[in-house]
C-alpha cells in the first residue's frame, strides 16, 4: 500500500485551516451585523418618577430610545439623552449623555412596578423591537404622592 506525499497531507491541512478561518471569520461578522445590540442600563425610582441610563453596547457613541412601561402597560417614550455622570465612571460609554428621566402623574398610592425597555429599529427600518434596560423597578406611591422604594430593596445594576 503506497503513503499519500506529505505534500499532499500539507496541502489538506493548508485548507482546512483556510476554511476554519473564513468559516470564523463569517461567524464574527454576521454576529456583529445581524445580532440585535445588547442593552445595558439602569433606573431608579426619583420623587415623582423614574430615571436611569441606557447604553447600547454595540454602539455606544449613539443615544437610545427608551419606553417606560408601568405595570405592565407603556406609559411614555423619549431618548435617553440626558446627563448622567456615572455613566463614563462605571465605563460604559466614554460620554455622560444616556441619562432619561419620567415623570409620572396619575398613579393610586400603593405598589407599582416600571420597566424601562430600548427600542431598536432593524436596519431596514421596518421591524422594531424591545429589550428590557435593568432590571424592572418596584415602587410604591405613597398618599402624599411621592415615590419610594420598598423597604429592603437595593438596586444596584450599574456596576459591571
Amino acid at each position: 500500500m503506497k503513503l499519500p506525499s506529505t505534500n499532499l497531507v500539507h496541502a489538506l491541512i493548508g485548507k482546512a485551516i483556510l476554511e476554519t478561518l473564513l468559516v470564523g471569520s463569517l461567524a464574527i461578522v454576521a454576529f456583529l451585523t445581524v445580532l440585535p445590540p445588547f442593552f445595558h442600563g439602569w433606573g431608579e425610582v426619583t420623587d415623582h418618577g423614574v430615571a436611569g441610563w441606557a447604553v447600547n453596547s454595540g454602539s455606544p457613541w449613539e443615544r437610545v430610545e427608551v419606553q417606560l412601561f408601568v405595570d405592565g402597560k407603556f406609559f411614555a417614550t423619549q431618548v435617553a439623552n440626558g446627563s448622567r455622570p456615572d455613566v463614563p465612571s462605571a465605563l460604559w460609554a466614554l460620554d455622560e449623555w444616556h441619562g432619561y428621566a419620567f415623570e409620572i402623574d396619575s398613579l393610586m398610592p400603593g405598589p407599582h412596578e416600571a420597566r424601562v425597555y430600548a427600542l431598536r429599529t432593524s436596519r431596514q427600518g421596518t421591524k422594531k423591537s424591545l429589550q428590557q434596560v435593568g432590571n424592572p423597578i418596584p415602587f410604591i406611591v405613597g398618599t402624599d404622592g411621592i415615590f419610594r422604594k420598598p423597604p429592603g430593596k437595593i438596586n444596584d445594576g450599574w456596576r459591571r
